[in-house]
């Protein structure tokens, strides 16, 4: 890895002068190289004389500092569970490793306990600038730690991931008694974390101030115009970090989140009245800001007017007075009133707590995306999570019901494979409510006529290989290939992903019209026959079998009325089971010893049949076919428009502001 080195801070280091600025220099890059979980990996190269190291870790944070440290002459060459080879300008010295508290959520710092070559025993520290001055040593020196957190908050603002590091010599009493208490809380069979992080609290105090880093986190490729799309298509993004307030605003600027234009309500509260305080009059901004921006109205000219929109900030320690409080309901209307959330400084279990106040409040479906094992809990409370594989470990995959490489694939996922998913989904429960309603009511039909007599309608065969031969595969194959709209429309158009949030697809309306569409088909099939032959000599099984290829022939036609998207897949299996019903009901009645035996012979061959089942046909599909074409051409919806725009209008060269669709304007 490359790393720019300082020319000036190079030659401190290097001088050979015992200066007090060079001594904290070192100390400062010492520290880097030493507190830390990195593992140093030697490498070989294509010249044998010469080895490359590569730094492995769970971050890449202390990755990058690792790099840092040895761009400057402090090189991590090996790390044992006992001790750290370090290459300081050229010297090896080798570190006794004598304790290592980790990184947690609570303290938000680590620290490592290491014996040096000089016999001396130090403590490293590094952690979050907010946790970090709680446990500096102020009275050392005031003007530094002025100085530092002046070039803390400039690191935030340009976005920077920040950490703030300090050291301080431990003397061999000091030593010894963190020891026999480290050692009595590592053996705790009880609360063993909880005792560990009070050790950790113990030892972690009177620093004295090293320096401050700054790490850019660069945004993955795509990642503004992620969010840009899944704002258009209805979707709030809110952002849960724990980085510095500033470093996240900063990121939400970035990433286009949040915007110059917006209405920024700041939460950063010392205590439960300040936070109530705060939330109240949070409420009541709300409210006015609502009350002087009524909902956009078209002005007449194709343009809309613009309600002010808002963004709430909030940091985790005001969290930590709100959250599983009665506060959490004022949090609640605040938060849903605003467009952006931007949560900073907030604990893992926090953001799980985030994710419980919409899931537990509303029925609005909840999605959870991470890549650190700090989302994890964020990720399981959710209804939906996704891990992103990346440099931050795989805890969030593991975690998560679905993994992805990068940010930017949430787009396609959701507005494009979700949207699929939810169209077939949708449209398969109702076609099979359909098709099964239809052939009961016709037997209900036939059970009515007959004064419920123990005689069937149709053959004991044909019922059971209604669902199975007769009308199964086209369901299966509609539901898995079908698409209303090609993928380029729907990334092209977000707010096409609006049908599935208003539920155009499967709602109590559709499904009532759904129902009566149905006793209407079953009345055509069954009695339209029935009365055509009642006073023929014309057998029950005869007009049972006509019973049998008029519903399947209908409920085909139905589902082919629907297809969107037709593959020699889709016509196969439509006509192709229309085919196999008559060639089962021929063998079915060509064996003597079942009941109707040439049943089917008796009737083919006469002329009314096959005018009854085209009128059966006819009437049974004619209102479902009106219907549709009154409601796409006088009521059509955004996906039809959609639809049409990419058969007819050319998607690609239009442009998206000229597209009149009708509920884009409200969404």
């Amino acid at each position: 890895m490359m790393v720019k080195t300082d020319p000036e801070l190079v030659r401190l280091l290097r001088s050979g002068r015992d200066t007090e600025e060079r001594k904290h220099a070192r100390e400062f890059f010492l520290s880097l190289a030493a507190c830390n979980t990195i593992v140093p990996i030697v490498v070989d190269t294509p010249d044998s004389a010469q080895k490359l190291i590569d730094y492995q870790g769970e971050s890449p944070d202390e990755q990058a500092l690792v790099y840092a440290a040895a761009a400057y002459g402090f090189v991590l060459i090996e790390r044992t569970s006992g001790h750290i080879v370090i290459d300081i300008l050229g010297d090896r010295q080798r570190f006794e490793v004598l304790g290592l508290h980790e990184f947690d959520s609570d303290r938000k710092r680590m620290s490592v306990i290491v014996g040096c070559p000089d016999k001396t025993v130090r403590l490293f520290v590094k952690g979050a600038d907010s946790s970090m001055f709680g446990v500096i040593d102020k009275s050392l020196d005031l003007d530094a730690i002025h100085a530092t957190e002046t070039h803390l908050h400039k690191y935030s603002s340009m976005g920077l991931r920040t950490l703030v590091i300090g050291m301080r010599e431990l003397s061999s009493t000091e030593f010894g008694e963190w020891q026999s208490a480290y050692e009595r809380a590592n053996t705790a069979l009880l609360g063993r974390g909880g005792l560990l992080r009070a050790v950790a609290a113990n030892i972690e105090c009177n620093l004295q101030l090293l320096g401050a880093s700054g790490i850019e986190d660069k945004l993955q490729q795509g990642v503004p115009e992620a969010i840009e799309s899944l704002r258009q298509a209805g979707i709030k993004v809110w952002v849960l970090t724990g980085d510095k307030q500033e470093t996240a605003i900063s990121i939400g600027y970035s990433c286009k989140l949040l915007s110059s234009e917006m209405t920024q309500i700041i939460i950063n509260s010392r205590s439960k009245e300040s936070c109530r305080k705060s939330l109240e009059d949070a409420i009541a901004m709300c409210k006015k800001l609502a009350a002087m921006s009524p909902a956009a109205q078209d002005n007449g000219f194709g343009s809309r007017s613009t309600r002010i929109r808002l963004a709430l900030i909030i940091d985790g320690t005001s969290l930590v007075y709100i959250l599983e409080t009665e506060l959490e309901e004022q949090l609640f209307k605040v938060a849903t009133a605003c467009d952006v959330v931007l949560c900073c400084r907030v604990a893992p279990l926090q953001k799980a707590g985030i994710v419980a106040i919409i899931k537990n409040r509303t029925d609005d479906m909840t999605l959870a995306i991470g890549d650190g094992a700090n989302d994890v809990s964020m990720i399981q409370m959710a209804d939906i999570g996704i891990g992103i594989s990346g440099q931050e470990g795989r805890q969030a995959v593991m975690a998560s019901d679905f993994a992805m490489g990068q940010f930017r694939f949430l787009v396609p996922l959701l507005l494009v494979h979700g949207h699929w998913n939810y169209q077939r989904m949708a449209y398969m429960i109702l076609y099979n409510f359909y098709r099964n309603a239809v052939f009961v009511y016709m037997l209900f039909w036939y059970v009515l006529c007959t004064a419920f007599s123990l005689t069937t309608a149709i053959t004991e065969w044909s019922s059971v290989l209604y669902s199975v031969i007769y009308t199964a595969l086209p369901t299966i194959i509609v539901g898995i290939l079908d698409k209303d709209l090609s993928r380029k429309t729907l990334l092209k158009y977000p707010q096409l992903y609006g049908s599935g949030q208003r539920e155009e697809r499967y709602n109590l309306k559709l499904f009532i019209l759904t129902m009566i569409d149905t006793i209407w088909q079953s009345l055509a099939i069954f009695f339209i026959p029935y009365l055509a032959y009642r006073q023929s000599d014309i057998d029950g099984s005869s007009i049972g079998d006509l019973w049998t290829l008029a519903v399947v022939i209908i409920v085909n036609i139905h589902l082919a009325m629907d297809v969107f998207r037709w593959t020699w897949l889709t016509h196969a299996s439509i006509w192709g089971c229309i085919v196999a019903t008559v060639i089962c009901v021929i063998i079915i009645d060509a064996i003597p010893m079942l009941r109707g035996f040439w049943a089917i012979f008796h009737v083919m061959g006469t002329g009314l049949f096959w005018l009854l089942l085209l009128c059966v046909i006819i009437t049974a599909m004619v209102p479902r076919l009106a219907m549709k074409v009154i409601t796409e051409y006088f009521m059509p919806s955004d996906i039809q428009i959609a639809r049409e725009l990419e058969k007819f209008g050319g998607v690609n060269a239009t442009n998206t502001s000229e597209i009149p669709m009708s509920t884009f304007s409200h969404s």
